[in-house]
């Protein structure tokens, strides 16, 4: 199979990010929160009771992950998911699934003998 051929392996670094991202159960409620649109920062920390110093590290880490951006209006920030975020994440869950055909292969390593 030539290079051009293989399918591509996932950007592990990418990976790293989007599930590090989705990695905390508060990050997962505010993602759970803005399903339905856009939110205001001082709604998602009156849903979550959390403290605006805890509620903004968990939305600067989704934002640095690219899973959601923010808006400024006055005084308010207001978040939203990425339009294809979630679906990148899918595809790269997807891209290491093993390969079709794939046999597990039960072999004593060398470093085990």
């Amino acid at each position: 199979m030539t290079a051009a051929a293989r399918p591509t392996s996932p950007d592990l670094a990418r990976a790293e990010s989007l599930f590090h991202a989705l990695s905390d159960a508060t990050r997962l409620g505010i993602l759970e929160m803005l399903r339905d649109g856009e939110r205001c920062v001082c709604d998602l920390q009156a849903e979550l009771d959390a403290a605006q110093s805890r509620l903004s590290f968990h939305l600067r880490v989704l934002k640095e992950a690219g899973i959601v951006t923010d808006r400024r209006e006055g005084r308010w920030s207001y978040y939203t998911i990425v339009p294809g975020a979630l679906a990148e994440v899918h595809d790269l869950a997807v891209a290491m699934q093993p390969r079709k055909g794939a046999l597990p292969v039960h072999r004593t390593p060398s470093c085990c003998t």
